[in-house]
């Protein structure tokens, strides 16, 4: 229960299901878990718009008076379906906003803090980071952003005195929110779902949890000698 001890652990996206379970699983190990996510939304200890410069400038001062930060979570995220053809510019621009620019923001501004004493940066990606769909134009060239992203990171990071640690992690669909409401918008939502289960080997989706432990391991000392690494939690679905 201590793999996190006295750790500070910056989260964003904390209010939705993978970013409340990376929370609860921080503090579960001895850590402290430092949630963020819009104004408004429930159980977050500071508001952050991933997307503002001037957000993620104030909440790393903020943090920066108590000394510490050990790690951060880019977990916030969107993932809308469009085709190619079917994607409007400003919905293209808003994922990118939100998956990819807002995690290149924290990475920027959360290097500076977390390079005082060394640490680790775990930047959520997808599956679809790693292959395509036809449905998922923006949402695939934002996942795929973040993976060679977060490797131009872990090389910074490497150079740093003391290191900052930066993999990537990338689930298949998970359970909760995000999927339900992309199952909204196609016909047949829970012949849909069951349809995709059936793809996937281990014949389920995967739960916020399970993200959440792979999240403690590449935040703790365990993996101190891993950066610059992508690990797929998919049920071995990009396997086949």
């Amino acid at each position: 229960m201590n793999r996190l001890r006295d750790k500070v652990i910056l989260i964003t996206g904390g209010a939705g299901s993978i970013g409340s379970a990376i929370a609860k699983a921080v503090v579960r190990e001895g850590g402290r878990a430092i949630a963020t996510d819009l104004a408004g939304r429930p159980g977050i200890d500071h508001a952050l718009d991933v997307t503002s410069e001037a957000d993620w400038q104030h909440v790393i001062g903020d943090i920066g008076k108590d000394g510490r930060l050990d790690g951060l979570i880019n977990a916030a995220g969107i993932a809308p379906l469009g085709t190619v053809e079917g994607t409007d510019y400003a919905l293209w621009r808003k994922v990118m906003a939100i998956n990819l620019d807002g995690t290149f923001l924290g990475c920027k501004h959360g290097m500076g803090l977390i390079k005082r004493n060394g640490g680790s940066i775990v930047n959520i990606s997808s599956v679809s980071g790693l292959v395509g769909g036809h449905n998922l134009a923006a949402y695939n060239a934002s996942k795929g952003g973040v993976r060679l992203l977060t490797k131009s990171v872990a090389l910074h990071g490497a150079r740093q005195k003391p290191q900052v640690r930066c993999n990537s992690v990338h689930p298949t669909f998970i359970e909760g929110p995000m999927t339900d409401a992309l199952f909204a918008e196609v016909g047949n939502p829970a012949e849909t779902k069951a349809r995709m289960e059936r793809q996937i080997p281990l014949q389920r989706f995967g739960r916020p949890a399970e993200v959440a432990d792979l999240c403690v391991y590449l935040l703790s000392d365990e993996s101190a000698f891993v950066t610059g690494a992508e690990f797929v939690i998919d049920g071995g679905l990009t396997a086949a």
